[in-house]
């Protein structure tokens, strides 16, 4: 990362600078100190107590990031759809996990990251924004490196990124827009259902029906709030649950699947505070049905 220095930051201390100017924690900071990276004022390696002057050129060099030992790179056909020094975001197809777990230890999205970031010889590790479910389908955000990372998730908290979904729900909803607004929490007994209860974190999603058909409808969907399986369970809970998701009451004769999709991402971006739109077309197994 380089800066040129403006006249109304000359004085401050470089760590002043980086904290208050971009935004780096003090983990970041203490990171570049302490677990090999570097800050360079004009060519020249500086503390971050070195004070700044008009017209300086500051450098941040990240320390190498080390890789989990289940994280392991391997080679994938991604279709990515945006890529910079910061940011890579991947349009995932159905029937892959995100990151790898016990139950899916290998040939994760996360996995084909690591392998592109080898081929690329980019040093980082894998820092997931945006996490869809296995059978969920479209727009993951992947943050490069831990700066990065750190501005995403401040920029989640404060809703400057924004999923837009797709899904066909079974039935034929009452109103052609409205609110759903019910609280979430682990159903009782299971380590991986979610359901309604009082309980539970506020849970809002907001839904706006783009076609309806005898025994189905095309849904779109944009989340208030981030639960898990929140869509999955907040249209279960209405009584129409999504086609192919049997976790929740959904049918499979139609999908083998559940029938949802991350068709368009909206945030800013973390270092250039751009607004990036990005958009994903429905997969051959939704759009079939529509």
């Amino acid at each position: 990362m380089k800066w040129v220095i403006e006249k109304k930051h000359t004085g401050m201390l470089v760590r002043e600078y980086l904290k208050e100017i971009h935004g780096f924690s003090r983990r970041i900071i203490k990171a570049v100190k302490f677990d090999g990276g570097k800050i360079m004022v004009n060519g020249v390696s500086r503390t971050v107590r070195y004070d700044l002057a008009e017209g300086d050129m500051l450098q941040v060099l990240f320390p190498p990031e080390k890789i989990g030992p289940g994280m392991v790179p391997e080679a994938m056909d991604l279709n990515i759809i945006f890529e910079d020094e910061d940011v890579i975001v991947i349009d995932k197809p159905s029937g892959i996990a995100t990151i790898p777990s016990c139950h899916h230890p290998s040939g994760t999205i996360a996995n084909g990251v690591l392998a592109h970031y080898e081929k690329n010889n980019i040093p980082y590790t894998i820092h997931v924004v945006s996490r869809l479910d296995r059978d969920t389908s479209g727009l993951v955000l992947i943050a490069k490196h831990r700066y990065s990372h750190s501005l995403l998730a401040d920029l989640l908290q404060a809703g400057k990124v924004s999923r837009t979904y797709q899904a066909i729900v079974e039935g034929t909803m009452d109103k052609v827009e409205g609110v759903i607004d019910a609280p979430i929490d682990r159903k009782e007994g299971s380590i991986i259902e979610r359901a309604v209860c009082d309980t539970g974190k506020r849970a809002i999603t907001h839904y706006q029906v783009l076609r309806q058909f005898q025994h189905y409808s095309l849904v779109e969907i944009k989340l208030e709030t981030g639960r898990t399986h929140q869509i999955r369970v907040h249209f279960s809970h209405v009584g129409h649950p999504l086609a192919g998701d049997d976790l929740y009451g959904g049918s499979k004769s139609l999908i083998t699947r559940q029938a949802l999709h991350c068709s368009e991402l909206v945030f800013q971006h973390p270092t250039s505070d751009k607004m990036i739109r990005l958009q994903s077309q429905l997969p051959s197994d939704i759009l079939g049905m529509v």
